[in-house]
């Protein structure tokens, strides 16, 4: 019935029809849509939780390997301790039992540093002894008298040639 209050002619009901099956396309259509929304939805709310898994997992990981590295840290400041310790006896062992070189050049933080610096110390000390030894041959003076020898008279004037013999003479 139209606003008149009389039925729809064959026209006006033909075209009602075709509303009604484009009205129903259009339910069935936001029907499938709705579906396939709730479809997406529920698959997010899974990948939601399957992440949010993950994302507990990687922090629980984080704080064990954050402890392992805290535990790794003590260890290391204590190894370096004790190589510490360990490159200070051999220093003072290295210098009870060899006493020629000087206690001053033998120094280092870890066994190959003292290594170096006895190795440094002793070339230095070589060095210094073969110098000291050099100087004290240069100043030597050979025992007992020089020789004698008659003084060379080839550069004298023919004048002082003649007072030099008659002081010999004399």
């Amino acid at each position: 019935m139209d606003t008149a209050g009389r039925p729809p002619d064959g026209e006006e009901l033909a075209a009602l029809r075709e509303q009604l099956a484009d009205a129903r396309a259009e339910v069935e259509r936001l029907q499938l849509d709705a579906a396939n929304a709730e479809a997406r939805a529920e698959h997010s709310a899974a990948e939601s939780a399957a992440l949010r898994g993950e994302v507990r997992s990687a922090g629980d990981a984080a704080a064990a390997a954050a402890a392992e590295a805290g535990t790794l840290r003590e260890q290391l400041a204590e190894a370096a301790q004790c190589a510490q310790v360990s490159a200070e006896r051999y220093r003072d062992l290295v210098v009870r039992t060899e006493p020629a070189l000087p206690a001053e050049l033998i120094a280092g933080d870890t066994i190959d540093a003292v290594d170096a610096s006895v190795e440094a110390a002793r070339t230095m000390v070589g060095h210094v002894r073969s110098h000291i030894e050099a100087q004290s041959q240069a100043g030597r003076v050979p025992a007992g008298a020089p020789p004698r020898s008659a003084p060379d008279v080839g550069a004298l004037s023919p004048e002082q040639k003649i007072r030099y013999g008659l002081a010999q003479r004399g």
